[in-house]
């Protein structure tokens, strides 16, 4: 039986354990989550696995990323679970954090119960993020990252505070795992090439990988959100990858116009019980908006089925 990988807590023993193995030569990889890993997260474990000598996996659900409006509450654990399946894979060290903007000077505590008294608005008159309601105006966590084009469209059109959360969070876990390499999921496109685009700008010295979409047998794309859909609102939701495939099919085949195929997305989408949030389709790494597919390009859908937000992509390269 595989044994359960070292289990870190606090961030100077995390960033102490990379250290005294980098300086024996080993490689890292990395791959940070939120928990409750399905075979999505492992896919991607297992890329890292082969890049590297040691592999390395956070579990942490940033409270920097969501909004008070959104469903961090409901997000899902099982760290028992997760340390197992972990185990399988031959993971070296999980970095498990209680809080990470817990500076010990009294504020930016992070203590996420306290959001619901607060409004999704600062005093600036700038959304805020969950951690940010509940630390109130004044103390605690203010620094942010931001990559300011490729944050604005997709999911930050109705998720403002998202990306400049995730961007944060990765920007602390690289300092403080000091990886060579990390893998991203492309099912999270934007925060794909958003992150990449990070580390770009600002010179980190690590390598990012991105991993295909994992799905279901039936086409699904494997997310956490996915064990909060009802079987009937989970049928329903193959029309996501069902709508892709035929505009990708259509756009390969039938030089049809972006528009036209955005319009097939959404009516398949919306006739099968979904409510759109956006189809767009970009360039691969500027996200940029096409009018024609002429060049490497990507289809990006997010979609509510009752109370669950979902996203996709499939990419198109003529």
């Amino acid at each position: 039986m595989a044994s359960e990988p070292e289990v870190i807590r606090d961030k100077t023993a995390m960033r102490r354990w990379s250290r005294s193995y980098r300086s024996k030569g080993k490689t890292l990889a990395f791959v940070p989550t939120m928990g409750f890993l399905h075979e999505g997260h492992l896919a991607l474990v297992r890329a890292a696995g082969a890049l590297a000598d040691l592999t390395v996996v956070s579990i942490y659900v940033n409270p920097g990323q969501f909004a008070p409006s959104e469903d961090l509450d409901a997000y899902p654990a099982d760290l028992r679970g997760d340390l197992h399946k972990l185990a399988d894979l031959g993971v070296h060290a999980v970095f498990c954090p209680t809080n990470l903007y817990d500076y010990g000077e009294g504020g930016g505590r992070g203590d996420v119960q306290a959001r619901r008294t607060e409004g999704a608005i600062g005093s600036s008159g700038s959304p805020v993020s969950c951690l940010e309601a509940a630390a109130g105006d004044g103390s605690g966590h203010e620094t942010w990252v931001r990559v300011e084009k490729l944050e604005r469209g997709l999911c930050g059109m109705s998720r403002p505070v998202f990306f400049r959360g995730v961007a944060t969070i990765v920007a602390k876990l690289f300092n403080i795992v000091e990886p060579d390499i990390a893998v991203f999921g492309k099912k999270d496109y934007q925060q794909w090439r958003i992150i990449c685009r990070m580390v770009r700008d600002l010179d980190f010295a690590v390598k990012i990988i991105g991993s295909e979409i994992v799905r279901e047998s039936d086409g699904l794309a494997m997310s956490s959100r996915n064990v909060r859909l009802s079987p009937e609102e989970r049928e329903k939701a193959l029309s996501i990858y069902n709508s892709l495939s035929k505009a990708k099919y259509a756009a390969l085949h039938e030089q049809s116009t972006c528009q036209e195929l955005r319009s097939l997305v959404i009516q398949l989408v919306t006739e099968a019980g979904g409510r759109i949030d956006y189809v767009e389709i970009v360039e691969q790494e500027s996200l940029i908006p096409v009018e024609e597919i002429n060049s490497p390009a990507v289809i990006c859908i997010a979609a509510w089925f009752g109370a669950v937000r979902l996203i996709d992509n499939m990419e198109i390269n003529p």
